[in-house]
């Protein structure tokens, strides 16, 4: 076996190694880590030997250093030379009272070991020693104090060296973040939830819904972030929902909580088209969501839902309306939107929603069609017919795990319900009885609140803590960092997190199970290589099992300020699954320019068996997805190329090639997949801007794509071909274009 090779079949063995060991302490051995969290607790949560100053007895290699042990990148290693001893040592910046070591073997594991603490680099004082080492993830309790840390290795476990993925040193000087625990009972969420019981005032709880949306009804790049709450029962109120406000139920089924009454959007602020008094545009009606409640609207009267991205209608039942109109009910114009695990017991009626994506909802019937509307295991969706109207329908949704959410129990304790992986479904995951998933007591969880430092967020996320991230902006100095397989990150009220040095705001290591959910990222002005990072470059691990999944996960570059990010949300890892997503290089607002908000791409995929469910994408400079694994999926694609095209020159893939393709399919790959797929152009200061293509994909007959479409809006601008040279030209005279099937 040659070096590469060897070294790949090393991380394959890691791979499997530090997931058994992770998943040892997880859900499933509540009482053993409650015991380790309480030695935990007694000890500091923070890596004393962070990107400390580390040196070797030796290295492999020059990509093998000491410094890669203590990088807190988990795909990083130190490896020795191949023999015996071998030795490991950090510089912790002094004297430190140390009273546990973390190890991350790679497969080149010490079976035999110790471990040493110095105050000066010379006189040593050993502290532990084992000649029967198991390698993994190893947490050692030890008791001592210095400024230097030595592993000194004296038997290997196999023929190579010693390899060392992460070395975590904690301390009990009380340097490190204190996690404070979380009270399932009374949790403190923070000063931006509002929780009402069926006790509550009725007046008091209308009034302040009221105030909420008369201060978020037009403030789309504000900093306040909400979320109302009703614990289970009946309740009467109207909630006219504005931007960033998540209006939700705490029970364990949307027929726990009763709201009569609406649960609405209206479009009624923004103008449309050339006529100041004509407010019914909601192209705009972004960044919202109403999750897990029943809505019994008073007889006779229908729902409003007239949102575009960023706005999900999720785990809801709709009862009672006649119709719920997804536009404001006579001209205006609307880009949404998302139905997810939803019952709508009447009609649904469209009207000018450009594009719709329904996935494993119920409803009574459907209405409406313009260029894009998908249905994936949906129950009373229209019969599949493209284009005109164009009615995208898919029976079963093959792989999927419903959003994670809050609920408060009959005992008075707040969890959190991770639902199930369900495979070949059809319907919502609710209406035939209870879902199956599990339950997370809320004590354990770190609930951040505004002000929280990522040191702390960090620190509970390596004691093994879930996150919930309540209401509020958070500026990050560092990456929140997710090691620990079936790991929930959930966010209530839009929560936002800003990286202000030019770091991603979230990675995920390469590990099953984890859970990313409601958070929106907003790219800072130093620019990020990625915002949101899942797995590390190079991951092989199989998750098919029990895949990663990213729901409502929002990301935004520009708009609000001056944001940077060559890439939005890059997926390493394999067979993830996203469940709406919206990725957007802003076209308004504050910051924006095409020399401002830079921004290259929006999704990039190297993982294989990735799927995505509702993805939308818009206005990245360079390609807008591009994928370069084999196996992906796309369920329903909504893009807009950049608005703001300087001149063709500075716009171009090379070769000759007009522009860059909205959704890039590499040469590389053979099998891909998409249904439903739509790309507009509106080339407003240029109009002589042409795209040459909107889907760019290699010509090998397992790469398919079904229903496409690309539309000039209003005939600004060209796109010359649907899919790589077929598909007709949409401009001026034919704005909109078809295609049934490719090839």
């Amino acid at each position: 076996m040659d070096v590469s090779s060897r070294l790949r079949a090393r991380s394959l063995l890691v791979l499997l190694v530090l997931a058994l060991a992770a998943t040892g302490l997880g859900a499933g051995d509540a009482v053993a880590g409650s015991r380790q969290q309480d030695r935990l607790a007694a000890c500091g949560t923070a890596n004393a030997a962070l990107n400390r100053p580390a040196t070797a007895s030796s290295t492999e290699n020059a990509g093998v250093p000491a410094s890669a042990a203590v990088d807190g990148n988990p795909g990083t290693r130190w490896g020795s030379a191949f023999s015996d001893p071998q030795w490991l040592q950090i510089d912790l910046g002094s004297t430190v009272s140390v009273c546990q070591v973390a190890l991350t073997w790679e497969t080149a594991y010490g079976k035999a070991f110790r471990i040493e603490l110095s105050d000066n680099a010379t006189a040593w004082t050993q502290v532990y020693s084992t000649t029967t080492g198991t390698g993994g993830a190893q947490t050692l309790e030890i008791a001592g104090s210095g400024r230097y840390l030595r592993i000194t290795g004296t038997q290997r476990s196999t023929g190579w060296g010693y390899s060392l993925w992460e070395v975590a040193v904690r301390t009990s000087d009380g340097t490190g973040p204190v996690i404070p625990p979380t009270d399932p009972r009374n949790p403190d969420l923070g000063p931006n939830v509002f929780v009402y019981g069926p006790g509550s005032s009725q007046t008091e709880m209308q009034n302040k819904l009221n105030q909420l949306a008369t201060e978020m009804h037009t403030n789309q790049f504000g900093t306040q972030r909400y979320a109302v709450l009703f614990k289970p029962g009946s309740y009467t109120a109207d909630v006219n929902l504005g931007f960033y406000t998540q209006v939700a139920g705490l029970g364990l089924s949307p027929d726990d909580v009763n709201l009569n009454g609406h649960v609405r959007v209206e479009a009624d602020w923004l103008q449309q088209g050339d006529n100041p008094n004509n407010k019914g545009n909601a192209t705009q009606n972004f960044w919202r969501s109403a999750e897990n409640l029943a809505v019994t609207t008073p007889p006779g009267q229908i729902e409003r839902w007239a949102v575009s991205q960023a706005a999900p209608y999720r785990r809801m039942h709709l009862k009672n309306a006649p119709e719920v109109q997804l536009w404001n009910g006579a001209d205006g114009w609307a880009s949404g939107g998302l139905f997810a695990d939803t019952k709508i017991d009447g009609r649904v009626v469209s009207g000018s929603q450009q594009q719709w994506f329904s996935r494993n909802s119920e409803f009574g019937s459907w209405a409406g069609s313009v260029w894009n509307m998908v249905f994936l295991g949906t129950n009373g969706a229209p019969p599949q017919h493209f284009p005109n109207p164009s009615h995208t329908t898919i029976g079963q949704t093959p792989k999927v795990r419903e959003k994670p959410f809050l609920y408060f129990d009959a005992a008075g304790n707040y969890n959190v319900f991770v639902p199930a992986l369900r495979t070949n479904s059809a319907g919502t995951s609710w209406s035939q009885g209870p879902a199956a998933g599990t339950s997370i007591s809320l004590a354990d969880f770190y609930v951040a609140k505004p002000g929280a430092s990522v040191d702390t967020i960090n620190a509970a996320l390596a004691q093994g803590k879930h996150l919930l991230i309540t209401p509020g902006v958070y500026h990050l100095s560092d990456t929140i960092r997710v090691t620990r397989p079936n790991t929930v990150v959930l966010g209530l009220g839009l929560a936002t997190l800003v990286p202000d040095t030019g770091q991603a705001a979230i990675s995920v290591a390469d590990v099953d199970g984890v859970k990313l959910a409601g958070v929106l990222v907003d790219a800072g002005p130093v620019n990020s290589p990625s915002l949101v990072e899942i797995g590390p470059a190079g991951s092989t691990a199989s998750h098919a099992a029990n895949p990663t999944s990213l729901h409502d996960v929002f990301v935004r570059v520009g708009g609000a300020h001056i944001g940077k990010a060559s890439v939005s949300l890059r997926v390493n890892s394999n067979d993830v699954i996203g469940d709406h997503l919206w990725l957007w290089r802003g076209d308004h607002g504050e910051g924006v320019g095409w020399n401002v908000n830079t921004a290259a791409n929006g999704l990039v995929v190297n993982g294989n068996n990735v799927t995505m469910y509702g993805l939308f994408v818009e206005h990245y400079q360079e390609y807008e997805t591009l994928w370069n694994g084999n196996g992906g999926r796309t369920y329903f694609y909504q893009n807009e190329f950049p608005y703001d095209v300087p001149d063709q020159a500075s716009w171009s893939s090379g070769g000759g090639t007009q522009g860059w393709a909205a959704y890039k399919v590499a040469n590389t790959v053979t099998t891909h997949e998409a249904w439903g797929v739509g790309s507009y152009c509106f080339f407003s200061p240029n109009n002589s801007i042409v795209a040459s293509r909107s889907f760019e994909v290699p010509d090998t007959p397992g790469v398919r794509f079904h229903d496409l479409v690309s539309v000039s809006l209003g005939g600004v601008g060209t796109i010359s071909n649907v899919i790589n040279n077929t598909g007709g030209t949409a401009n001026t005279a034919n704005q909109q274009r078809y295609v049934v099937s490719y090839p």
